[in-house]
């Protein structure tokens, strides 16, 4: 079986904001044979254990994402959509720069909401959406 080539494109029209901070403001998608949509993964290990820090708990929910992305043979550039939900805005930044290490120069379409979060020991919570 040959396997398709999925095709990632940027989107920033004109009369649009442009997209600031490691993002596309929208991302078209061309040749993808399968979508992975992974549930909201939370600050917490296999074995339960939930850091106190939010460096380590956003650290450890792109750990899952990872493990998830990879039980579908997929990496991090696969993704196309990322939803950060933070229980305060005083880690936007941190938050904002532990993404762009982690992924890099690759810039899916980004959404950071700040609300309450199920579990207040969470500090923060992503769903994603990858394509192949």
């Amino acid at each position: 079986m040959t396997a398709q080539r999925v095709t990632l494109t940027p989107i920033q029209p004109a009369d649009a904001p442009r997209a600031l901070g490691g993002y596309a403001q929208a991302l078209a998608v061309a040749g993808a044979s399968q979508l992975i949509f992974i549930s909201g993964q939370i600050p917490q290990s296999p074995d339960g254990h939930v850091p106190d820090d939010f460096e380590a708990q956003c650290r450890m929910v792109w750990n899952n994402i990872d493990a998830c992305l990879a039980g579908a043979g997929l990496g991090m550039s696969s993704l196309v959509k990322v939803t950060t939900f933070l229980s305060s805005r005083e880690y936007a930044y941190a938050n904002s720069a532990i993404r762009r290490e982690i992924l890099g120069d690759h810039h899916p379409a980004l959404t950071v909401i700040i609300s309450e979060i199920f579990d207040e020991r969470w500090l923060l919570e992503i769903e994603a959406i990858a394509a192949a």
